[in-house]
């Protein structure tokens, strides 16, 4: 045991201090005068298990589990000033990768806070207050002690070692090697990169038996990996098999019972250390730890194209790859909260269109809604189709291909907005003829979902049709700055 003396100090700032050979910054506490550190040198002093009785304190460091192999650590993981979870991660990933929590819809007090393994069998997480944050289902059980596994599972057990609970069956956004993905078990994805809360992207069994990506957000629901377009065999999946089962093992294989199958790219290797996480992007991805830098490499993911996750942008929003995925409102719509797309776009105008007023669309080319169709005709003409959605007055856009014999598609919801140059119809959006579309110059700023755009990426030009319509023609385009815009110029304005 080292004893660091420090002088006392009139601002709260990490005191360093050596462990083994690594420097290690030590959080501090809200008593900024303290005056001795104790860093223990030896593994052996690091405990795997809680006793029955025993506790951990939010405010005490060195109260963690930590697992026989040192790959896992468990106690209270803190993001800001005062909220913290009980949780389990990765000890020697760079960011400490939390892999579970016990308590992410609320929080824990950075004082006072503790878990406990009580005398009745239970394990609490109790707040400053002693209000019960979370608990185990185990009181009047035989449990004699808590043990953090080499497998990253936190499990409760009688005296004899019999498994009475454990955090596999408790999953969060995250699965481990040799983890049961069961029919009672979901992931669900963080709200977004600086929140632990859960989201609204979900992985999950449904009730066919098929393993889903599912947007479940407050209004709206839509399930849209495998691809919705094509039915469960077409997807190369079964549901026949009803156990719904998965796991994946140490080599890197995932194998589930309605037939889905993936490998990682470094599979066979054991020493890697791996994870597959649900995202708060909506995407589910297949982690591998490079041990010498500590940072994760994506092994797989479902989407290629993070436009084809439902929801990703918000309602009434559009998703744009180029090729960094971006959301945009279309034009007649803003931003409902700047800096957060969970809530997409609001209508500047008043969204309640009766039959007798005069509206006119706007042409947003290569643009389509997937789903909440109100009607569809697989063969007629576009005037025909501009009509039936002028008479219904919960018709919000149509979509209109020229794909052969003419497609028509009527939008009572515009969810699921994406923009790409290969698709070949476009959306007709409904606005008031009271709205000025010549003012729709700059729109709100555009937020990047992955990583920032550097150079200039133009959207094609939009196709134009011979209508017997009034009309004026505007050129569409998208232009990446530091903070990047999207510029509607001149569309296609049809009146009626």
């Amino acid at each position: 045991m080292i004893i660091v003396l420090t002088k006392q100090h009139t601002s709260c700032k990490p005191i360093l201090g050596l462990m083994g050979s690594s420097q290690t910054s030590i959080p501090p506490k809200k008593n900024c005068f303290l005056t001795v550190l104790f860093l223990f040198l030896s593994t052996s002093s690091a405990q795997n298990v809680l006793r029955r009785g025993s506790s951990l304190s939010v405010e005490d460091d060195s109260d963690i589990l930590i697992s026989p192999d040192k790959i896992f650590s468990c106690g209270f993981y803190g993001m800001g000033q005062n909220a913290y979870w009980f949780s389990i991660w990765f000890t020697n990933s760079k960011d400490r990768t939390v892999v579970w929590m016990a308590n992410r819809d609320r929080p824990a007090n950075g004082r006072g806070s503790r878990v406990s393994l009580r005398r009745d069998g239970a394990m609490v997480l109790t707040d400053v207050d002693e209000s019960i944050i979370w608990e185990t289902n185990t009181t009047s059980t035989d449990v004699g002690r808590a043990e953090l596994l080499d497998t990253g599972n936190l499990v409760l057990k009688d005296p004899g070692g019999k498994i009475l609970w454990q955090s596999f069956d408790f999953p969060t956004d995250t699965l481990l090697p040799n983890q049961l993905f069961t029919k009672r078990t979901k992931l669900v994805a963080r709200l977004h990169s600086g929140s632990y809360a859960s989201g609204y992207f979900s992985f999950f069994f449904d009730n066919d038996n098929v393993l889903r990506l599912i947007y479940d957000g407050p209004d709206i629901s839509s399930i849209y990996w495998p691809n919705p377009d094509f039915d469960v065999f077409g997807n190369g999946r079964t549901n026949y098999n009803s156990s719904r089962t998965a796991v994946f093992d140490e080599m890197g294989h995932f194998i589930s019972s309605d037939h889905l199958q993936f490998s990682a790219p470094d599979t066979g290797l054991l020493r890697i250390k791996r994870r597959l996480t649900m995202d708060h992007d909506g995407n589910l991805r297949l982690y591998s730890l490079n041990n010498e830098t500590g940072l994760w490499v994506i092994s797989w993911q479902a989407l290629s194209q993070l436009c084809n996750v439902h929801g990703i942008c918000g309602i009434n929003s559009i998703c744009v790859n180029t090729p960094d995925p971006k959301c945009s409102c279309p034009p007649g719509y803003e931003i409902t909260e700047p800096g957060n797309w969970n809530k997409g776009c609001k209508p500047m105008f008043n969204s309640t269109l009766s039959q007798s007023q005069q509206v006119k669309f706007v042409l947003l080319p290569h643009v389509d809604y997937w789903g909440f169709d109100l009607n569809f005709s697989a063969s007629t003409t576009f005037d025909s189709c501009m009509k039936l959605c002028l008479g219904d007055y919960r018709c919000k856009a149509f979509s209109y291909r020229l794909d052969g014999l003419g497609r028509c598609l009527t939008k009572g919801v515009l969810f699921n907005g994406y923009q790409s140059p290969s698709f070949p119809g476009n959306i007709y959006l409904r606005l008031p003829v009271s709205f000025e579309t010549s003012q729709l110059g700059i729109l709100n700023d555009t937020d990047l979902i992955c990583q920032s755009a550097e150079s200039e990426t133009t959207i094609g030009s939009p196709s134009m049709y011979n209508f017997n319509t009034k009309r004026t023609r505007w050129v569409g385009g998208f232009f990446s700055e530091s903070v990047v815009r999207q510029i509607w110029r001149k569309t296609d304005i049809i009146w009626y």
